[in-house]
């Protein structure tokens, strides 16, 4: 099996990491690399590639776009790349190839690899996930789809957290930390990513680092400096931010006391 092979990242260095295994594999024997959506567009179009490497999240053109563009049904076999776990386990459940969160290693890169040689070797198999994948990606985008529950990708297995088990959500660097009343796990995901894809009659962003559920909220106390503190129905106390403190209150239905003259 001879490969010609298109890898699809506007990051430089991720990109060439792709690149670089891919040459390490004797059965690729065309490659080439765009850091754009558009060109992987026009470059699919004109070579029919037997595999594509296709990151998510690219500005002007996502992976999604290129998707949609080309026609699902005119897809090669694609591996989705991505930062995000949520992206990346919506297309592994939409029986995509397969897909890789960065950063990736030597081994599930070649997971991913022959995973995909499977594939192309049955192409009426790839032309009906190709359609799924489309509709999985497409319902992922739109605003008004809220979570009920966030899958989380932990070594081989995948675990399903409800969001009314969530007490509270913390935002730590690229990832976020998502405290049930037991556990806590960590999601590959921004605190902005997250925060949009949660019913916002449920969740409220407190302070820049912290989204709370509004449900597991008991008491809310004033601090100073106009700041307050919620309790938690775990006893876990929070900071509020005090420029959210209105927004919190007119969620959970409690009119401001306006302060004396």
């Amino acid at each position: 099996m001879k490969l010609s092979v298109l890898v699809v990242d506007d990051e430089p260095i991720a990109r060439q990491a792709v690149v670089r295994l891919l040459r390490e594999d004797p059965d690729v024997a065309d490659l080439a690399e765009y850091g754009d959506g558009a060109s992987a567009v026009g470059a699919i179009r004109a070579g029919s590639p037997d595999l594509v490497f296709l990151d998510i999240q690219m500005p002007a053109m996502s992976g999604i776009d290129v998707v949609r563009t080309v026609g699902a049904e005119r897809m090669p076999a694609t591996v989705f790349v991505t930062a995000y776990e949520q992206y990346a386990v919506k297309a592994f459940e939409a029986n995509a190839v397969d897909y890789l969160v960065k950063p990736f290693n030597r081994d599930r890169f070649a997971h991913a690899l022959a995973r995909a040689k499977g594939r192309i070797a049955s192409p009426v198999a790839q032309g009906e996930a190709s359609a799924k994948i489309m509709q999985a990606l497409d319902a992922l985008r739109r605003r008004d789809h809220y979570l009920d529950r966030i899958p989380i990708r932990e070594s081989e297995q995948v675990t399903f957290v409800d969001v009314n088990e969530i007490v509270w959500i913390k935002a730590s660097r690229n990832t976020v930390l998502i405290h049930l009343a037991d556990r806590v796990h960590e999601l590959r995901e921004t605190m902005t990513g997250l925060a949009e894809r949660l019913d916002p009659r449920q969740f409220a962003r407190v302070h820049r680092s912290a989204i709370v559920n509004v449900r597991r909220v008991q008491t809310v106390h004033p601090w100073f400096n106009g700041y307050h503190v919620l309790t938690m129905d775990t006893g876990q106390k929070l900071r509020m931010s005090r420029y959210q403190h209105e927004a919190f209150l007119k969620l959970v239905s409690i009119q401001p006391t306006t302060p004396p003259l």
